[in-house]
């Protein structure tokens, strides 16, 4: 009887985790990124010319995602293709997974993929919420910003505000620091919640998740060492500058984000990096048919059940299109989802 082939797009933890477990179920496996490693925004690796003596300090976690990565990359039943993206997806059997196609390769050429099951994990991008003056060049998202500093170790200005909400404001000042930029400051807009309270409050509710109390520890540190103000309850206003970004207006926003009189400031900077959370990718998902769930448009994700089966046939989900929770979660909803089609018979 011939393996089953599944097909994985997107490489980064729920990704490269869902193929790891398919692959030691017994299938084989197809693995799609556009980027040229593997790693994902959460691993994401610099290129050879610039890569770091110690990874480790750059990466939680790095040592067991290189061990996984090796693995998989080497394993003889795994397909690597990097640097492609899906661009159309056709279903011709209304009861298996639908066919993708492909562009990607040197020279880039067009394929198509004929998949058993197929398990999407692209991740997420950044929720901005606009202000007057965000058109600016010098005007960054967060995960943009992370993206060059852990990529390229290249920083997006000398000195730099952080700004938005959420822990993720933490590594981004952290990687900024690391690509010899200058935080001016970190601006988190809410005065309690996730990130007051899970990250800078109250560590210990960290302790059930493995790995966050140490990465809680060596964020602020760095922070602590560097000088960075950490400001709770402040948000960017508006940013000005002639041609590009010269400085930022901060105020103190109430509950509701609205702005409290009198408490504007001006930092001056040449960069200013914004995120509010993050907006999963489902456009695969979308297209090859598949249910959301949501209360809100913020807060879309895929249909999935304990299998991280989606409702399209042959269609599984894994990391933060099934729901935002860090690269621990994703990398266990990976493994459920190449683990369990790998073995349907």
């Amino acid at each position: 009887m011939s393996r089953r082939h599944v097909v994985v797009v997107g490489a980064g933890p729920a990704g490269l985790s869902a193929a790891d477990a398919a692959l030691a179920a017994g299938a084989r496996v197809t693995l799609v990124d556009s980027a040229e490693q593997p790693g994902g925004q959460y691993h994401r690796m610099l290129p050879e010319a610039y890569e770091a003596s110690n990874p480790e300090v750059l990466h939680h976690g790095w040592d067991a995602f290189r061990r996984r990565a090796h693995r998989v990359l080497g394993h003889p039943r795994c397909v690597w293709l990097a640097g492609t993206t899906v661009w159309a997806v056709e279903r011709e059997d209304p009861e298996g997974a639908p066919l993708l196609h492909v562009l990607g390769g040197t020279p880039r050429r067009r394929s198509v993929l004929a998949p058993d099951a197929l398990v999407v994990a692209p991740g997420a991008h950044d929720r901005v919420l606009p202000f007057p003056g965000w058109e600016l060049p010098g005007v960054f998202t967060a995960g943009a910003a992370q993206a060059l500093a852990k990529g390229e170790r290249v920083a997006v200005g000398e000195r730099v505000a952080v700004a938005g909400t959420g822990p993720f404001l933490l590594p981004v000042a952290v990687s900024l620091l690391q690509a010899g930029a200058q935080v001016a400051e970190v601006l988190e807009a809410r005065r309690g919640g996730p990130a007051a309270r899970g990250w800078l409050r109250r560590p210990w509710e960290l302790a059930a998740a493995t790995g966050k109390t140490g990465e809680l520890v060596s964020y602020t540190a760095a922070l602590a060492r560097a000088r960075v103000p950490y400001l709770l309850g402040r948000a960017v206003v508006e940013a000005r500058g002639d041609g590009r970004v010269e400085e930022v207006v901060s105020a103190r926003v109430r509950d509701d984000w609205s702005v409290v009189p009198g408490s504007e400031r001006m930092t001056a900077v040449d960069a200013v990096c914004v995120g509010h959370g993050f907006t999963p990718r489902l456009e695969l998902l979308v297209a090859a048919g598949c249910a959301v769930r949501g209360r809100t448009p913020a807060e879309v994700f895929a249909t999935v059940d304990d299998t991280q089966r989606t409702t399209s046939p042959g269609v599984y989900a894994a990391g933060e299109v099934a729901g935002i929770a860090g690269a621990l979660a994703a990398g266990a909803e990976g493994a459920v989802a190449g683990k369990s089609e790998a073995k349907r018979s």
